[in-house]
């Protein structure tokens, strides 16, 4: 991935990127091409770290994603008007068209308008195999993962009774569902006859840990069972999970306001409740993909080109 050689610190910006996933990359190159002039920022730490390939992004669909970022850095280099450095960001002041970016080698960047793409942090439980798992047999999202790994046994480590019928849904792409409870709360009657309707089985023991099979050097380890606190093991080879997520350690330091979940509020252009501030990607929504996110990059470039011009409107 190749990175602009010597950005000029010095410069003001008229957009700040903070994040160098589909939404920022996305945003960079719609600014480019308005000729705005555009720093992207890249802590080199991505949220897909752990995933094999990119799925569900037409004309990318089956992409690793380390290729992805590639391929969008080298026609980010066509514009001349994009920077593109990998650093982190810790701590942004200021205000609209005055914002200041500490950078962690010391360095401070001055921009217009900020957009954040950060995504969000996955909050792992201490289940032992859970973490060696995440990525390889250890799925969030079905129409990222399931395909491939169709007709295989599922499981679905329930997070509350509220998520328990994503059980039946998985049945879309396997008839072998088992959902998980840890033990950690009652299932609702109606829920349960609803599932067993469907031929989804319950499992309400807790857990002890996570079983693992040696895989391939491709795809690491693959999930072989889901061992319970009794000793017994129900044989699985893919479990989807829903593990807490949180915002960023610097968006948590800025005041933005945050929704009922914790995800970045943001109006109909894309803007936080602080003026000059944009955010757009996972940090925003329960819908995360790489094309949802790279979809809002867009929108957020072309409302901030159109800040930029003629201000809020």
């Amino acid at each position: 991935m190749s990175l602009t050689p010597n950005p000029d610190w010095t410069a003001l910006y008229d957009v700040t990127i903070v994040g160098g996933g589909p939404a920022g990359l996305s945003a960079a190159l719609i600014l480019g091409r308005a000729r705005k002039r555009v720093l992207l920022l890249d802590a080199g730490t991505p949220r897909n770290a752990r995933a094999h390939e990119v799925h569900g992004f037409v004309t990318r669909d089956g992409t690793p994603p380390a290729e992805f970022r590639r391929l969008a850095h080298e026609q980010l280099a066509a514009y001349p008007s994009v920077a593109r450095a990998s650093q982190l960001v810790e701590r942004i002041t200021g205000e609209v068209d005055a914002f200041h970016l500490q950078l962690q080698e010391g360095t401070s960047v001055r921009s217009r308008r900020i957009l954040l793409a950060l995504g969000m942090v996955d909050v792992l439980p201490e289940l032992p195999g859970y973490r060696e798992l995440w990525g390889s047999s250890l799925f969030q999202c079905p129409y990222c993962h399931a395909w491939e790994e169709q007709d295989k046994a599922f499981g679905f480590l329930a997070p509350g009774p509220e998520k328990l019928e994503f059980g039946a849904f998985l049945l879309g792409w396997t008839p072998d569902v088992t959902v998980f409870t840890d033990a950690r709360f009652e299932v609702p009657s109606a829920i349960r006859d609803r599932l067993e309707a469907t031929g989804v089985r319950l499992e309400e023991r807790p857990i002890r840990r996570l079983v693992a099979r040696p895989g391939d050097d491709v795809h690491g380890d693959r999930l072989e069972a889901v061992e319970l606190v009794d000793g017994t093991r129900i044989a699985r080879e893919v479990l989807f999970v829903r593990p807490p997520q949180r915002q960023t350690a610097l968006v948590e330091a800025m005041t933005l306001a945050l929704d009922q979940n914790g995800f970045v509020q943001v109006d109909a252009r894309q803007e936080t409740s602080c003026r000059g501030i944009f955010a757009a990607g996972d940090l925003t929504t329960q819908m995360q993909s790489a094309m949802i996110a790279a979809a809002a990059g867009y929108q957020a470039a072309a409302m901030l080109n159109h800040d930029l011009t003629f201000g809020p409107q």
